[in-house]
């Protein structure tokens, strides 16, 4: 590979994604991960109407659009809309020719081996671009705490992963695969709101209950019982948020009561554990040679881990169930990004240019290259 041309590092989520280049430290684009096609095509008066919108476009527009999410819990659901995503990504966005840079994309822990060949084949196939890498989310937000092994909790909007890695490779047989996650706090809260008789139905006003959370939510370090019965005789956690149509609202114990459903999923008439014991159980599915490093060296990552709080709360918790450990839990405070990041670095590594699948191993061999060449 060209010394001098930089490799492009795109991040997909289930609800937003993350786009740059290898060797920044931020990436340029961050949009939602969302397909609009319009209700009723021709109807959109006075504007250069088009058959798809993509991002945050889609997401302004989206009274008069029928959206789609390409990208669900984690895996791609539709192509089609995914290959509109990665061009409106390449070409809007960030402004390149594909076929004039390495292209590195992550994937989701757990994903079939199909979608890992079909990314593959657009890539070469659609985009033309010169070299491919595809590499696993957790892996890359554990590279970007600067570690190659630790236990990553990645939480975003559609899914959650524990993922214990060791030395660089992640343990598949210990992964737990969530049903929790960003999108399912949303939908807690519009409902706690609702109880207090404030309606947030439409789609616009998701939207203003994600800000609520984004803004307002933190989790309780301990003892959530009893501080749930404080803030019944008090109004301490009480806040004011404006609402969009000059109004506003008062929110109390929402604020705590909606992250608490990561750790206290009954809360919400889910029947799982907290994330906390899914984090235990993978490091016990591990070696027991390994678990005092995965103990030592718990990263969260994603969007979901950026309420205040659950750091201290993670600890707390997986301390309960393993007091004999020493457990470290980390919060990098670039944490919503961080799988980009860690991409962003390997991409750039003098080391790593060895590493990509070029188009002429793509030619030679079809998209099952991917699993020989990314594993």
């Amino acid at each position: 590979m060209d010394e001098e041309v930089t490799a492009v590092v795109i991040d997909n989520g289930s609800g937003m994604s993350k786009a740059g280049f290898a060797g920044d430290d931020a990436p340029r684009a961050v949009f939602p991960t969302i397909v609009g096609r319009p209700k009723m095509p021709g109807m959109m008066v006075g504007l250069d109407q088009k058959e798809v919108y993509v991002g945050e476009e889609a997401q302004t527009k989206r009274g008069v659009l029928k959206t789609e999410y390409p990208i669900e819990a984690g895996f791609v659901k539709d192509w089609d809309d995914m290959e509109k995503v990665w061009n409106h990504t390449i070409y809007n966005e960030l402004r390149v020719s594909p076929e004039e840079h390495p292209c590195l994309l992550t994937e989701a822990p757990l994903n079939p081996k199909k979608n890992k060949e079909t990314m593959t084949q657009i890539m070469f196939e659609v985009f033309n671009v010169p070299c491919l890498y595809v590499q696993q989310q957790s892996v890359l937000a554990l590279y970007s705490s600067g570690r190659t092994t630790g236990l990553v909790l990645d939480s975003g909007e559609g899914v959650s992963n524990t993922v214990p890695i060791y030395e660089g490779y992640s343990i598949p047989h210990a992964i737990e695969r969530i049903n929790l996650a960003g999108s399912h706090i949303t939908k807690y809260l519009q409902g706690l709101l609702k109880d207090k008789g404030k309606n947030f139905s439409t789609d616009a006003g998701l939207e203003t209950v994600r800000d609520i959370k984004e803004r307002l939510c933190y989790v309780v370090h301990q003892n959530f019982d009893s501080v749930l019965k404080e803030s019944a005789e008090n109004n301490s956690v009480e806040k004011t948020y404006d609402l969009p149509d000059n109004s506003s609202i008062t929110i109390g114990n929402e604020r705590f009561r909606c992250p608490e459903i990561l750790f206290q999923p009954s809360h919400a008439g889910y029947e799982m554990f907290g994330i906390h014991k899914y984090a235990y159980d993978s490091i016990m599915k591990c070696d027991i040679d390994i678990r005092k490093d995965l103990f030592s060296n718990i990263i969260l990552a994603g969007g979901t881990t950026l309420f205040e709080g659950i750091g201290e709360r993670m600890w707390y918790e997986i301390h309960q169930l393993a007091s004999s450990s020493k457990i470290k839990v980390l919060t990098p405070p670039e944490r919503n990004y961080c799988v980009w990041l860690g991409g962003s670095i390997l991409a750039a590594l003098s080391t790593f240019q060895t590493m990509w699948i070029n188009k002429s191993e793509y030619d030679d061999s079809g998209p099952g290259i991917i699993h020989r060449k990314c594993f």
